[in-house]
């Protein structure tokens, strides 16, 4: 193993472990990915004929989560109910330290996922990460130029598809009351608290039992949340998820459920909750 690689390693774990969060919206297969550039990079003989080791260390990263994402898109056509990005929690107790920046976001992860392969590994490469697109060519095994032309019409439909922007002050706000109105049973609070037109998603892949369907209007919703809250009469643990204010939901001692929320003109305009416990494997330290 290249004594280099000692060396820089731990600096740019979480910048390899990010880039293919960002690119997979899976935490299992950035984990992955980073067991796989590290052994790969241990293989080399010398890695001092490379000038920034950062940027190989996210090239070669980068390439193998395009591979996953790939066929991952595929096993999605398949997928039972809606698809959410695996909760990535980023506080300061987090497992894996990350950039945390808008493009770790749960609203942005949905969007980057609206884009073509070429088009999301491309704007995460340059836009999170600074990558040269002679770098980016490397990658997706295009020209420079077409990387360019990737990054920018990838950069317009994320403009077009952001969602309003509120503050983190606003949102812990916002998310305390919903939390103390859902473990109190308040339903007039609730829809209070969320947009009139405010969606409810949850993803639980058909592992659990979940809704199948976006539901949309704050009393359809906090109805809903009501009943599963008398059944379950969950613990709600506030945590950094995605770099957010998110909420953990926890029965038994087990994390069963994470949320996070959309916030827009001072209410909830959408909750999105991950049920599938699959995607919860990492959440269960907090569940203690």
């Amino acid at each position: 193993m290249s004594s280099r690689l000692e060396t820089e390693w731990p600096e740019h774990r979480s910048a390899v472990f990010g880039a293919a969060y960002r690119i997979t919206g899976s935490v299992a297969d950035a984990e992955d990915v980073t067991q796989d550039v590290w052994m790969r990079a241990a293989a080399q003989e010398s890695l001092d004929g490379i000038r920034d080791l950062r940027a190989w260390l996210i090239t070669v990263a980068a390439r193998r989560a395009y591979d996953l994402m790939t066929s991952a898109r595929a096993r999605r056509e398949s997928y039972v109910g809606p698809w959410l990005p695996e909760p990535l929690l980023t506080g300061p107790d987090a497992a894996q330290p990350v950039l945390v920046d808008d493009t770790v976001g749960t609203a942005m992860l949905l969007v980057l996922e609206e884009l073509s392969p070429p088009e999301r590994v491309a704007f995460v490469l340059h836009q999170a990460f600074e990558v040269p697109y002679e770098r980016i060519a490397e990658v997706l095994g295009k020209s420079p130029a077409a990387c360019r032309q990737l990054a920018s019409r990838a950069r317009r439909k994320v403009a077009g598809a952001r969602e309003p922007r509120a503050s983190r002050a606003e949102k812990e706000k916002l998310i305390a009351a919903f939390r103390a109105a859902y473990e109190k049973g308040d339903g007039a609070q609730l829809m209070a608290l969320l947009d009139p037109d405010a969606t409810y998603v949850t993803d639980g892949g058909g592992k659990v039992f979940a809704a199948r369907k976006v539901m949309a209007g704050a009393g359809h919703i906090a109805a809903i949340m009501l009943r599963v809250s008398a059944k379950l009469s969950p613990r709600l643990v506030p945590a950094d998820v995605n770099g957010e204010p998110g909420l953990i939901h926890i029965r038994n001692g087990r994390a069963f459920a994470v949320d996070t929320f959309a916030v827009a003109g001072g209410r909830i305009t959408a909750v999105r909750r991950v049920l599938n416990p699959d995607k919860l494997a990492h959440v269960q330290a907090h569940g203690k």
